[in-house]
């Protein structure tokens, strides 16, 4: 497995288990899987027994399979690039740069993000106007790369 796959899969059991609040020691249980199993998986480790993976994915209603390797992870947007300088590729080909300020929330998930353009980004500082802030759906996205700290 790529390690930008290994991460996806380790930053979206952090975030599942996050939202449930439960600890490693609960999800271990609930999945019935070790404890050690739980730590590694969550830590990136490169091998692990792909049926017990989806023991735990199975308790968040998703199992492993093949995924096209552009996909975009929101959830490793959401740990990785909050906050920070960002280019945003479109699925028409275009590109925004800016600063994803947060998620929006649809239902368990994420339907998209608040954006400020880099040209508006120091009078929204300033001001807080919201007119500047746009919304836009993670489905306009193809891919969302941080490129500052």
């Amino acid at each position: 497995m790529q390690q930008n796959n290994i991460n996806r899969l380790s930053n979206f059991v952090k975030q599942q288990r996050g939202k449930l609040r439960i600890t490693q020691e609960a999800l271990a249980l609930k999945a019935g899987v070790g404890l050690r199993f739980i730590r590694d998986l969550e830590q990136g480790k490169e091998s692990l027994r792909l049926d017990k993976v989806n023991q735990v994915l199975a308790l968040f209603g998703y199992s492993t399979g093949a995924v096209n390797d552009k996909t975009m992870d929101i959830y490793e947007v959401l740990l990785n690039n909050m906050n920070r300088a960002v280019k945003l590729t479109m699925k028409n080909r275009e590109e925004r740069f800016g600063i994803i300020l947060e998620y929006v929330p649809l239902n368990m998930g994420i339907d998209g993000w608040k954006f400020v353009n880099n040209n508006d980004a120091k009078e929204y500082q300033k001001s807080g106007a919201e007119g500047l802030v746009q919304f836009i759906p993670n489905d306009l996205i193809d891919g969302i790369e941080n490129i500052g700290a």
